[in-house]
């Protein structure tokens, strides 16, 4: 495959505009990245990042929430917003015949939205709605639980909705002086990628962000250290959620491309060891499943499964057994190769998107400063080894205890710490 070029410009304020142009598609997917998330909040500002995404869809000085919905939908176009710990994202899918409106809609919420204070009135119960949902679906929950615990004390530990009393005290000056310290032009870039011409791309929000004028310097990230814990959560469930969290890698690390080729054989997919033990061959789980997610300075590698609450100590003593099989056992090159297409195959696959170029294109310039062609990420992934993989498993799963959180109704947590302890003494 044959990366297409990729251009960039830097405006004087440090906005940066990128694109890619993808000739042979009629669509054009454009995002506005903003370096901020919930990792940068203090914590009574907790949710505030993802509570302006919302708000960026609720008026201008020149359109209502409905004029802005009316408007996207008749482009027929796509949009969405997202929140995660370190960036925010809006972004938008039309037909190229639409990009200028699509531009100058994405451009307006970004840099003319009001912030009313009867918007934040009417959004704020659809924000705790959302908290409501999320506790609603255990999967999820005991996700946001683990990462809670495993970074205690740290904002990568805060939930980037929000909790009830932080999002209940929000107002529309306290939103407005959030955006105005964070939303800083050298942390905004400007993606785009498909039928799309550079220069007419440029002429079209330039103008909007040029006005943009550098305040003082972004406050510090400080990196988080890891908290081991195993916390119980009694809820009334069919089952017992259970995620296992250990130390992972920064998104920088050079042995991520290990990481990932040891994720997919571990528990990446259905031919992957835990789920063929688990749930093929054990039936004790429809779902089990190994991720790993990856900051930019730290990073954690877990383990999620459902099962019911009489086999809990069964399956995390057979994950644990897992581990250790996958720690000393040899991975066969056959193994290792099956692994590597499965992995070169979701990218390039996914490189057809023009949504997944524009997403690739700003992730890469956020993290490394500069686009990194598909080639070389898949000249990387060839590169690793069956020494490499099992050396940064040993690293995971034998040099530090994990954290352990449960969602659901049991309560044996001295035999969940048996278990860990025999483990990793």
């Amino acid at each position: 495959m044959t990366d297409n070029p990729v251009r960039k410009t830097v405006l004087g304020n440090g906005v940066r505009i990128i694109s890619r142009k993808i000739p042979h598609v009629r669509s054009v997917s454009m995002g506005i990245w903003v370096n901020v998330g919930a990792r940068d909040e203090q914590a009574s500002e907790n949710g505030l990042s993802h509570f302006i995404e919302h708000m960026l869809f609720k008026g201008t000085h020149t359109r209502s929430a409905y004029q802005i919905a009316k408007e996207f939908d008749a482009i027929g176009g796509h949009t969405n917003a997202f929140t995660s710990p370190e960036y925010t994202c809006y972004h938008a899918r039309a037909l190229d015949t639409h990009l200028e409106s699509m531009a100058g809609l994405l451009c307006d919420i970004l840099m003319n939205s009001e912030f009313s204070a009867h918007e934040i009135e009417n959004e704020r119960p659809v924000i705790l709605s959302e908290v409501s949902m999320l506790e609603d679906s255990p999967e999820e929950y005991v996700h946001s639980l683990l990462e809670e615990n495993y970074w205690e004390g740290h904002a990568l530990g805060h939930s980037i909705l929000g909790s009830p009393e932080s999002i209940n005290s929000f107002c529309s000056e306290s939103v407005k002086a959030f955006f105005s310290k964070y939303y800083q032009p050298d942390r905004i870039i400007i993606s785009v990628a498909g039928n799309v011409d550079h220069d007419r791309f440029l002429d079209l929000v330039a103008p909007a962000f040029e006005s943009l004028v550098p305040q003082d310097s972004f406050p510090k990230r400080t990196q988080p250290v890891p908290n081991i814990h195993t916390r119980l959560y009694a809820k009334d469930l069919e089952q017992v959620h259970l995620c296992l969290g250990t130390k992972g890698l920064s998104l920088k690390d050079p042995s991520r491309f290990s990481c990932s080729l040891l994720n997919t054989l571990l528990g990446g997919n259905m031919s992957s060891r835990l789920f063929q033990e688990i749930r093929e061959k054990r039936g004790l789980a429809y779902s089990i499943y190994s991720f790993s997610s990856l900051n930019i300075d730290t990073g954690l590698f877990g383990i999620y499964t459902g099962v019911a609450p009489e086999k809990v100590i069964q399956s995390l003593s057979l994950i644990l057994e897992e581990l250790d099989k996958f720690c000393c056992a040899i991975i066969s090159e056959s193994e290792l190769s099956d692994a590597k297409e499965y992995t070169k195959g979701n990218i390039l696959l996914s490189a057809e998107s023009t949504e997944s170029q524009m997403v690739r294109m700003a992730q890469n310039e956020i993290h490394f400063g500069r686009f990194i062609p598909v080639t070389e990420t898949i000249e990387k992934i060839q590169a690793v080894t069956v020494d490499d993989i099992l050396s940064l498993a040993r690293h995971f799963f034998k040099s530090q205890r994990p954290s352990l959180t449960l969602l659901g109704p049991f309560d044996k947590k001295s035999e969940l710490n048996d278990l860990l302890d025999g483990f990793y003494k």
